[in-house]
């Protein structure tokens, strides 16, 4: 019975050409390991309460100027329909010498024209209006 511990062959002398990466393997998952620890050590130094999200109804001041424009392009003032963009202007003028200047803000219907929009804007900028806003349905959230 004998047993062969080497090549006969002469081959001992060869270079051995593959590279052995469970060393590197053994290192990487060892320096994973201790970020993986620190990480959250370093990143919570500072404790910040952050806002939370609240949905505020506004509530219209008595003497915010409230237009609306229907489908057909009508103006109206509260419930009180104004017939042109004079009468409008006549209006506008009579409140944009009060102190404080009262907001004017526009709630224009999803059908109506651009045209109508507009000339309430240019109305309002003639006048000297300094405020004036949009009214619009709030998003869904879904």
């Amino acid at each position: 019975m004998s047993m062969s511990v080497g090549s006969e062959s002469g081959d001992d002398d060869a270079v051995m050409s593959e590279i052995n990466t469970t060393p590197l393997v053994d290192i990487m998952l060892v320096l994973l390991i201790i970020f993986l620890i620190t990480s959250p050590v370093v990143l919570q130094l500072q404790k910040v309460n952050l806002p939370a999200e609240t949905n505020e109804v506004t509530k219209p001041a008595p003497e915010d100027i409230n237009i609306t424009i229907n489908k057909d392009g009508e103006m109206y003032w509260n419930q009180t329909r104004i017939a042109n963009t004079d009468e409008l202007f006549k209006f506008f003028a009579e409140q944009s010498v009060k102190v404080p200047q009262p907001a004017v803000k526009v709630r224009g219907d999803q059908a109506s024209r651009y045209e109508a929009v507009g000339r309430v804007l240019y109305t309002a900028q003639r006048a000297g209006v300094q405020k004036v806003g949009f009214v619009i349905e709030p998003p869904d959230k879904g």
